[in-house]
């Protein structure tokens, strides 16, 4: 019997190591794409390396210098408080209408007819590219532009307004646009973890008396937690890399007087002139600024479900 049992562990195939087979090629693409040029950014921020015509300059290990100049210049600061008001004029509104939109579609008492085409309609514009966005809003709001065409011909304005000319409507069709793109699949993330609480409490709920507005405040939202977590860390870190939408419809310069310059375009710049030295710098700290706030909001989101999953246990 112990032959016997020996032939059939020779025999057997050990499944476990296909697995490892399988996610091998994650990885691999992660330690060449992602892990190798975060070390070598981080690596070329210590030094010095340009190129100024056909001369190039360094490499030569310089330390610190390059994050003394770039707070030296105070154009990075600026630029991040440029990015992160963006950011948050976009994502308020969008997480506000994608929380209202999300219980609206879930709700058991309104039984909305027509769900799937909804949810389509609201998610198209997340399909769409942001340079054509961009586009589209800069020839809507030009100065000969349809927006204004039609404020003269109803008689609101006798000139055509200059919307690239003020700091506040252009900062609003950047983080209009930011909304437009992305509140659809805020909604249909809310509608998932929604959709995952348990039926029977809101319905207990009801049954004891309690209104919308409490089974919202006291059950909803409170399991929720985990799911706006991961909205607003992943909005924060897509608000913090923000580039195409401003670049586009500010050709590059962050118009007015850099109002709309975002950390990312700012990055851009040095890339574009070589400066690998300043440009890994900047990279360094933009990450350091999002890890930073991810931690901070993640912290704050989830402490107090923490602390009710503690007393639970």
């Amino acid at each position: 019997m112990l032959i016997v049992g020996a032939s059939k562990r020779e025999k057997s195939v050990s499944y476990a190591r296909w697995g490892y087979f399988f996610i091998a090629p994650f990885f691999i693409i992660y330690l060449i794409f992602s892990l190798y040029p975060l070390f070598s950014t981080f690596y070329n921020s210590f030094y010095e390396n340009y190129r100024i015509g056909l001369t190039q300059v360094g490499p030569a290990f310089v330390g610190f210098q390059n994050y003394t100049e770039i707070f030296t210049n105070s154009e990075f600061p600026r630029y991040a408080m440029n990015t992160i008001i963006m950011w948050i004029y976009g994502f308020i509104p969008q997480i506000v209408i994608s929380l209202l939109l999300a219980l609206w579609f879930t709700s058991s008492q309104l039984k909305l007819k027509a769900q799937g085409f909804f949810k389509t309609v609201i998610y198209m514009p997340n399909l769409i590219m942001a340079a054509a966005f961009s586009m589209l809003f800069f020839a809507l709001f030009s100065d000969n532009g349809p927006v204004n065409i039609l404020l003269m011909q109803a008689g609101i304005n006798e000139a055509p307004i200059r919307f690239f000319t003020f700091t506040t409507t252009t900062r609003g069709l950047v983080a209009l646009m930011n909304f437009l793109m992305w509140y659809g699949n805020t909604t249909i993330l809310l509608m998932a973890g929604i959709m995952g609480i348990d039926e029977s409490l809101i319905e207990a709920a009801y049954i004891d008396g309690a209104n919308s507005f409490q089974i919202f405040t006291r059950i909803i939202f409170p399991l929720l937690l985990p799911i706006m977590a991961f909205v607003i860390i992943t909005s924060l870190i897509g608000g913090l890399q923000m580039f195409d939408v401003p670049q586009i419809l500010t050709n590059g310069d962050g118009i007015p007087n850099r109002t709309t310059m975002t950390m990312i375009m700012y990055l851009n710049k040095h890339l574009f002139s070589r400066n690998y030295g300043l440009g890994g710098a900047v990279s360094t700290l933009i990450f350091i600024v999002t890890a930073v706030l991810g931690l901070f909001v993640y912290y704050y989101t989830m402490r107090n479900y923490g602390i009710k999953e503690k007393k639970e246990r």
